[in-house]
C-alpha cells in the first residue's frame, strides 16, 4: 500500500511534464505548418544532387572478326 503513495505523485508529475512539453511545442510553433514538409518531398526542384552508386560495368559490344 505504501508504493501507491509514491506512484500517484510520480504519475501526476509525469502528466505535468507531458502537458508542459505539449504547450511548449504549441507555443514555439512546432505545429504551425504540418502540410509543407509532406509536399516538399513531392516537389522536384533539383536542388538535391542525386548520388549515383557505381553499378556493374557496361557490357562491351561484341567484336566481329
Amino acid at each position: 500500500m505504501g508504493i501507491v503513495y509514491v506512484l500517484i505523485p510520480l504519475g501526476l508529475v509525469l502528466v505535468g511534464v507531458g502537458l508542459w512539453a505539449f504547450f511548449w511545442a504549441v507555443g514555439s510553433g512546432q505545429f504551425d505548418d504540418l502540410d509543407s514538409p509532406g509536399w516538399s518531398v513531392l516537389s522536384d526542384d533539383g536542388s538535391a544532387k542525386q548520388e549515383r552508386l557505381p553499378g556493374p560495368p557496361e557490357p562491351e559490344a561484341e567484336k566481329r572478326e
